[in-house]
């Protein structure tokens, strides 16, 4: 058998970091941030905490990046051609993503709303979510200032606050909340 080139030992690095992030994430949606432990999360990864650790210094640092990456996931569809302008197009793509990815990524979204409902938690990724925040409601304000809505501050913040809401009853219920017609509703209401 030949040694491993460098490219064979990245993929293998990249598919453990994701073995890992996927068992974390199932794990702080499913148990909490604080009933999970490095621990628990190893044993369901089927590795040993010693291998976890060469690739998180820290439970913290875990949560972080599984955050971060999905902040970066989700807000990857919005503005796709980053002029920094929100078109009517972008906006309804990017709804379309959003509700693909609530849809798809359940765990995730269970993490982020027990992470915002958790101050200790939320405090360990304040940075991205105030970066993220601040990003979106920024687009969503002008975007609404080009259409001549009257106050469009607010109606960003609306429009932030009822995707929220949305997120947070579709995990409750994922089965029996109709999704695709909410969709549908949004973009019309809020375009």
């Amino acid at each position: 058998m030949a040694p491993r080139t460098e490219e064979q030992f990245e993929r293998i690095r990249e598919e453990r970091k994701k073995l890992i992030m996927d068992t974390a994430l199932e794990l702080f949606a499913n148990d909490g941030f604080y009933s999970t432990s490095i621990s628990k999360i190893a044993s369901k990864a089927g590795i040993s905490k010693g291998l976890l650790y060469n690739y998180f210094d820290s439970k913290e640092e875990l949560i972080k990046e599984i955050a971060y990456k999905g902040f970066d996931q989700l807000f990857s569809t919005f503005d796709q051609n980053k002029d920094g302008i929100l078109t009517q197009e972008e906006f309804e793509y990017f709804i379309n993503e959003m509700f693909d990815m609530i849809e798809k990524n359940i765990h995730y979204w269970r993490l982020y709303f027990t992470l915002i409902l958790q101050p200790p938690v939320l405090n360990i990724i304040m940075d991205k979510v105030h970066e993220t925040y601040t990003y979106f409601f920024n687009m969503m304000e002008n975007y609404y200032k080009q259409k001549n809505i009257d106050n469009p501050r607010i109606k960003a913040m609306m429009f932030g606050g009822l995707i929220d809401g949305i997120g947070f009853h579709y995990m409750i219920e994922p089965e029996n909340y109709p999704l695709e017609k909410v969709k549908h509703e949004i973009i019309e209401t809020f375009k």
